[in-house]
């Protein structure tokens, strides 16, 4: 049987409707899409994260299935610099082939793959296999390393297990009171505002965000200074008499070294570093305390810093004082961002990670892996470099001379952008799959089509820990493959029997299954059967001895004991400190970024979409209007922002709400208007996240005008 016969029997036939979920966010919100008449439509289902309900990018998901410039036909640059059709034959050949000449000549590390938090659980499993057997790499990271990281380390230290939200998003509903760490759920998932309404809402933002606007108190610390505001309200629920003390004996270690740090920052001392008001901080507290029923959650404002894992640990404290992790109808939870961004690091895309949420260190995950996996143990690498250090690393000396992208778009997403495109460019081989001409497709030397959600089947697994069926309802267009066949190919040629790398996803999940049995994140009891038949399933799902399927899933985590050995949740030391930049002379502003409501990611995607381009058209900057005024700005001129690294050109819009101090970016757009080409690339210790929300910039008129960029074509000649 052929490559291209074996292919199209794993598909299975095209659907008019089927039940799915929206391509975007960590929601999932449940979808029914219709194909009639060469026409598809999308309709929201009772599904219980969004009950009914879509955001405009959900409504508007069905216009990318056949968006103008879709890539269809793979693409490899010519000796003319410009890209052009080539078979798939010829483009794995080629691909292969350079990949052999330069793992000849420097070794199996100098071939890098990055991934993406928007893949299939199938494909996150099978990349990281991929790079570790096919290609024999560490160099293996992906783009979740910049959404979700600080929050996994700091909830792993704490909890001995990551899990966005250890419990349903439907239990929010019955919540008093939730505090919001650095998240703005209004626009970036609107479905779930839909679980908050009944609760009063602390928000903490150094901007009036939507869900800020709609909150009962906000807190608008400077930017960098999350740590100290939580190390401030630890410190007044404990001197305010809040701490449940009984909690703390039975379920708790390490409070008193905690405390011994909190006890310095009284609230005083917390005002003159944030800026927010002392009683702000009390009324946070008395709210929080004062409730039945209360959560704390963070978002990436309280992730994305150097000190992001020491900041969410911060917050877990406070939630740990007050007796929340672990009892039914309060907790601890972080809202997870992209699409799988759960199931993405659970399964072995993450540099130092084995399929299961295994640590790839430790020799038992290695040997049961590997055991699945038919190789031996000491031949898979250790960890390699995390996403950020791995980009940055390309073609020099003793980085990757090559990379493989899949699902993700750093050109526009990664932080000091400029540098990014700069190390793209010096590779000897960047390949690129995508179903988009993205930024960083269009400087590819070969760049591979691949299907999108509703051509494709498979599992993705939510932000509350639910494994969910993706289902495909349209063909692929043209010649577009999936990755999963995209893997296979070249495994084949890499030398790999063609079975270890099998192309249908109910195939690779079954592999999956047996892989991450037995780990922190066990899918072993969850069957495709199961997943159909429309079961609930959170994992931890273990197979049961005799009934492999008895299992009913883990919707709530920690009832009765943390993950520890000991069932204790550890307190985390840490202390305040400065951002990697802050405000000087000569850049004497604070920039933050974040998302809008009709924009998501890089906008490799949503930039496509007409609906979403008219509602947010171009690249923006939010500015106070005495700021505005003091830098000679008006409403609607043309701005530039610089920081020490570069410029990014955007158009200003005057938010009397904002602090005087602060100017706030999207990161959607391209171009020169990448908000990331001033972006600090300081990482945190533990967690490797970048320090995307807050740098020290200036700003004045723009030397040109500002102008959305066009969504260009995949036919750019690279240098």
């Amino acid at each position: 049987m052929s490559e291209a016969t074996a292919i199209t029997a794993a598909a299975p036939a095209a659907a008019s409707e089927t039940l799915t979920h929206c391509p975007y966010c960590a929601l999932q919100c449940g979808t029914k899409l219709t194909h009639t008449a060469g026409r598809t439509t999308v309709e929201p289902t009772s599904f219980p994260v969004n009950q009914g309900g879509l955001c405009q990018k959900g409504w508007t998901a069905p216009a990318l299935l056949d968006t103008p410039g879709r890539l269809t036909r793979p693409l490899v640059r010519g000796a003319d610099g410009r890209l052009a059709p080539a078979t798939w034959e010829s483009a794995l050949d080629t691909i292969a082939a350079r990949l052999r000449e330069i793992r000849a000549a420097h070794g199996p590390d100098a071939v890098g793959v990055f991934g993406g938090g928007g893949l299939t659980n199938e494909k996150a499993y099978q990349l990281g296999k991929f790079a570790r057997v096919a290609l024999g790499t560490s160099q293996i990271d992906y783009n979740g390393r910049f959404c979700m990281s600080s929050a996994a380390a700091a909830g792993s230290a704490a909890f001995g297990l990551d899990r966005g939200l250890p419990f349903p998003v439907t239990d929010l509903g019955a919540a008093d009171v939730i505090l919001l760490a650095g998240a703005n759920p209004a626009e970036t998932m609107p479905p779930l505002m839909r679980h908050l309404t009944g609760a009063r809402l602390i928000v903490i933002d150094p901007r009036r965000t939507a869900t800020a606007e709609g909150a009962a108190l906000h807190l608008q610390p400077a930017p960098g200074t999350d740590l100290a505001l939580a190390l401030g309200l630890f410190h007044l629920a404990v001197v305010e008499g809040h701490a449940d003390q009984g909690y703390l004996n039975k379920r708790t270690t390490g409070f008193d070294a905690a405390w011994a740090r909190a006890a310095a920052w009284w609230p005083e001392r917390v005002e003159r570093v944030t800026g927010v008001p002392v009683a702000d901080m009390r009324e946070a507290v008395r709210l929080l305390a004062g409730a039945e029923r209360a959560y704390v959650m963070t978002g990436r404002g309280a992730e994305q810093h150097s000190k992001g894992t020491d900041t969410v640990a911060a917050f877990i404290n406070l939630a740990l004082t007050l007796g929340l992790p672990g009892r039914g109808g309060s907790g601890y939870g972080c809202l997870t961002g992209q699409g799988n961004g759960q199931g993405g690091r659970e399964h072995g895309q993450k540099a130092d990670q084995l399929p299961g949420y295994r640590m790839l260190t430790d020799p038992a995950a290695r040997a049961h892996v590997a055991g699945v996996w038919g190789v031996d143990p000491d031949a898979l690498p250790g960890p390699g470099r995390s996403a950020y250090e791995l980009l940055d690393a390309l073609g020099t000396d003793a980085g990757p001379r090559a990379l493989l992208v899949f699902g993700s778009n750093p050109v526009v997403s990664a932080p000091h952008a400029a540098r990014i495109a700069d190390r793209l460019n010096s590779l000897d081989l960047l390949v690129v799959a995508d179903f988009v001409p993205s930024e960083t497709a269009r400087m590819a030397d070969v760049v591979l089509p691949v299907t999108q959600w509703a051509e494709e089947e498979g599992t993705m697994t939510n932000l509350e820990g639910r494994v969910l069926r993706r289902r495909r309802l349209l063909p692929p267009p043209g010649e577009a493959r999936s990755d999963l066949e995209v893997l296979h190919g070249l495994a084949v040629r890499l030398g790999q029997p063609a079975h270890r790398f099998p192309a249908a996803p109910r195939e690779v999940f079954e592999e999956l299954r047996r892989a991450s049995r037995g780990g922190p994140a066990d899918y072993s009891g969850i069957s495709w059967e199961r997943l159909d038949a429309g079961e609930a399933l959170h994992w931890p799902c273990p197979a049961t001895p005799g009934d492999e399927e008895a299992h009913p899933g883990t919707p709530r985590l920690f009832l009765d004991a943390f993950a520890h050995p000991d069932g204790l949740a550890r307190f985390a030391e840490v202390e305040h400190r400065d951002g990697a930049e802050t405000p000087d002379a000569a850049f004497p502003l604070y920039a933050t970024t974040g998302r809008v409501l009709a924009q998501y990611q890089s906008g490799a995607q949503t930039r496509r979409v007409p609906e979403l381009a008219a509602a947010a058209p171009e690249a923006f900057v939010e500015v106070h209007p005495d700021t505005a005024a003091r830098y000679g700005l008006a409403d609607g001129a043309a701005a530039e922002v610089s920081s020490a690294r570069g410029s990014t050109l955007a158009r200003v819009r005057l938010v009397p709400s904002l602090r005087t101090d602060t100017v706030f970016l999207p990161f959607h757009f391209a171009g020169a208007g990448r908000a990331n080409l001033i972006t600090s690339p300081a990482l945190d210790p533990r967690s490797k996240m970048p320090e995307f929300k807050v740098c020290a910039v200036r700003i004045g008129p723009a030397p040109r005008p500002a102008a959305p960029a066009a969504p260009g074509t995949a036919e750019a000649v690279r240098p």
